[in-house]
């Protein structure tokens, strides 16, 4: 009998495991369903789809217009494009208060964003299903944990109300024998942080294993070509890495992905946000294109494939440009266009699919295709464009003009005949050319531009933009605005910069006070009058702050309380709670029904905060307190001199006489000291703006929660300012 009770046990125990097994492989499945899905493009153009971006709403209740204008403009203009997919990347919302200091979620805002994104998608005609929207750092404002009561997202949102709620979600379009697939990615904090200290991307391992998964989908069961596009909102360049030290542009280039399509940066640092990735450049990349890999032509089965590569196309924002992007990809050429609505809806766009712009699409991979024949030769033979419009179209006319005489001359003018086909999901125009006769080494020697004239009489030209038939890229450069949000991979750079600074600052300090211990060098005024050198000058300077023992003891141990105690505590999440305090490694956070505490989240984003203080109060502070001492030193000596007391036996009358200008100024008037003295307001006006937007932004009170970060170089330099006041 016990045996056979023992038998049934282990036959329960086995069917329960078996179960649960069984329940976790549905539920995978299902997951996999919810998280990747195919579309049949039906209709023409063969081998041509298009999709629209659109990002950085930041829909307010401060700011209605912002809602009103896309409600207005975008219904109608998706109606009019008809694209297969309209991706949102990210700052659905705004979560600011109206002096842009406080940082959390507000649901009304949300509210109306579904109520808006409703409205579009009735009005637009398309289908929601083909909607994606992405959160961005402003929709993540001060959430302590997704699926919470303050994740606005997962209620309001499409990917929210359509039950997406993996970080990664994919979608294929299938249309002429071709596979385009597209990865969404959401990569904010899992513990999202309010600002400003929520500023970066933070993909985890298992995110990238995902999103490694998602792209691969099609590679083992299709022998169609597949194009991949990712989208998200952190550019690369605003991405941290994982625990294990692996990046998104990791994972993009083993894919050998066409485009990475973002947002968050907005235009206000320049139009041309753009990057063409390759191995490498883990710090900086001087210029949009990366350093050119010369390689030999190789066409064989058993050459090394084409170098991996992806661009990255960072997109302006709706909130204050009203900017819309379409993307396009013809039989595997991917193109795109930025269209401006802050004039008002556009009556006719055109949209050019080949030839690429030679300056912000083409890649390596183009020159190899070209000179291997890897792509059909006929996707050569005619230039292509889409064009919508809201009234019939008349005429359509390409234009290629030659700039290799120092000015434009038209080489080519011919019309553009329509696509035929019953049931196309767009009006795509194509014209016959001898392409072979634009072969040519420079990637910039041809221009395209075409235009489109409506029935009512309307005419729309395109950008003039170069093209190289035979895949060259020309050169585009940053503006060095352009460079620091893009060029630079502030992740990485965090911690380097930190300890350089931190370095430099301890060095002014420490150093001088070496010098003035050990040696017996001449460090003061009267050297430098005799040597007038730049090192003598320094020296005297810093050594100056040495003889001011409180100021730089003082300015030592508040470097030393901001490396080894928290800055200050605040509320970061939108129902406050506890208070949670910042270091210059993160915020250390506990999170509400766990006991152990997340050290440390939130860097680099940190940074802002951090960096700003460093560079911009702290060190500017030293040097300013140093020129005070410095100052006071010089005057002293000076003003003994023209009294007649001496100190010492130093000074001979030339000495004296080559110095009587600089006596009169620093004697009678005490110039330097004055805008020194402004100097110190600026720093301190500097200093109290940071601690008014932390106040705000945190909740805290400057005498509870963070009073030696606040109080210390403002007490610091008011005694510097009495110390040095007289002769004495």
């Amino acid at each position: 009998m016990g045996v056979v009770i023992l038998m049934l046990f282990c036959l329960t125990i086995h069917f329960a495991a078996f179960s649960e097994q069984i329940h976790a492989r549905i539920e995978r499945d299902s997951n996999t369903h919810l998280r990747r899905r195919v579309i049949d493009a039906k209709g023409g153009p063969e081998s041509l789809i298009w999709v629209v971006q659109l990002s950085d709403l930041h829909f307010s209740v401060h700011h209605p217009d912002r809602a009103l204008d896309f409600r207005a403009l975008v219904g109608p203009a998706l109606s009019m494009i008809n694209p297969s997919l309209v991706l949102i990347t990210g700052d659905l919302t705004d979560g600011k208060s109206k002096d842009l200091l406080t940082m959390k979620q507000d649901e009304e805002e949300w509210k109306e964003y579904q109520k808006v994104m409703e409205d579009v998608v009735k009005w637009s005609g398309l289908d929601k299903n083909i909607f994606y929207d992405l959160r961005g750092n402003h929709d993540n404002f001060g959430v302590p944990v997704a699926g919470g009561s303050f994740d606005f997202f997962s209620k309001y949102s499409i990917n929210g109300q359509l039950g997406r709620s993996g970080k990664v979600n994919s979608v294929t379009l299938q249309t002429g024998g071709r596979k385009h697939l597209f990865v969404g990615i959401d990569s904010t904090m899992s513990i999202g942080l309010r600002g400003p200290t929520n500023l970066f991307g933070h993909p985890t391992d298992q995110l990238l294993t995902e999103i490694d998964s998602e792209l691969s989908q099609w590679n083992s069961q299709s022998v169609e070509p597949v194009t991949k596009i990712s989208f998200g909102h952190f550019p690369l360049s605003f991405s941290a890495l994982s625990f294990s030290e692996k990046s998104l542009k990791d994972i993009f280039l083993k894919h050998s992905l066409s485009a990475y399509l973002c947002g968050h940066l907005h235009t206000r640092f320049g139009k041309n946000l753009k990057r063409h990735h390759r191995l490498g450049h883990h710090f900086f990349q001087p210029n949009i294109h990366p350093t050119p890999l010369e390689s030999a032509k190789n066409c064989s089965s058993m050459a090394v494939p084409p170098v991996e590569e992806f661009w990255e196309w960072e997109m302006g924002d709706w909130r204050k440009s009203r900017a819309m992007r379409m993307v396009a990809i013809d039989s595997g050429f991917v193109s795109f266009l930025d269209i401006d609505f802050k004039s008002g809806a556009k009556k006719i766009i055109i949209l050019p699919t080949f030839p690429l712009d030679s300056r912000l699409m083409s890649t390596s991979s183009s020159l190899h295709n070209y000179e291997c024949h890897s792509i059909d030769p006929s996707s050569y033979e005619t230039v292509r464009a889409l064009v919508f419009s809201v009234s019939p179209i008349i005429s359509v006319v390409v234009r290629i003009y030659d700039s290799e005489p120092g000015n434009l001359n038209m080489v080519m003018e011919a019309p553009m005949s329509k696509h035929d086909d019953n049931s196309s999901r767009g009006d795509l125009y194509t014209a016959l050319w001898n392409f072979k006769a634009f072969e040519d080494p420079s990637p910039v020697r041809y221009w395209l531009q075409i235009e489109a004239i409506d029935i009512m009489g309307r005419s729309s030209l395109t950008e003039l933009r170069p093209f190289s038939i035979n895949g060259l890229s020309g050169k585009l450069s940053w503006t060095w605005t352009e460079f620091i949000v893009m060029g630079c991979q502030w992740a990485s750079l965090y911690y380097p910069v930190l300890w350089a600074c931190l370095f430099f600052i301890f060095s002014i300090l420490i150093l001088p006070k070496v010098l003035l211990t050990f040696t017996k060098g001449p460090y003061s005024y009267k050297s430098f009058c005799a040597n007038k050198g730049f090192r003598s000058g320094i020296a005297w300077i810093l050594v100056e702050l040495c003889r001011l023992s409180v100021v730089w003891f003082g300015m030592l141990g508040y470097l030393f309380y901001l490396i080894l105690f928290p800055w200050f505590s605040g509320q970061v999440f939108t129902d406050g709670g506890e208070r949670k305090y910042m270091t210059y490694k993160g915020w250390v956070v506990k999170i509400f029904g766990e006991s152990k505490k997340l050290e440390f989240i939130g860097s680099p984003d940190i940074m802002v905060v951090v960096l700003s203080h460093l560079c911009f109060v702290v060190l500017p502070s030293i040097l300013v307190a140093a020129a005070l001492a410095a100052e006071k030193g010089g005057y002293r000596v000076e003003f003994l001199s023209r009294s007649g007391k001496k100190e010492d036996d130093y000074g001979s009358e030339n000495n004296h006489r080559s110095n009587r200008g600089m006596t009169k100024f620093c004697v009678d008037k005490r110039w330097i000291r004055k805008i020194l003295l402004v100097v110190c307001l600026v720093i301190c006006w500097k200093h109290l703006k940071n601690c008014r937007a932390l106040m705000k932004a945190y909740e805290m009170n400057p005498f509870l929660h963070f009073p030696g970060y606040g109080f210390s170089v403002p007490l610091l330099l008011a005694y510097t300012i009495y110390k040095t006041r007289g002769v004495q």
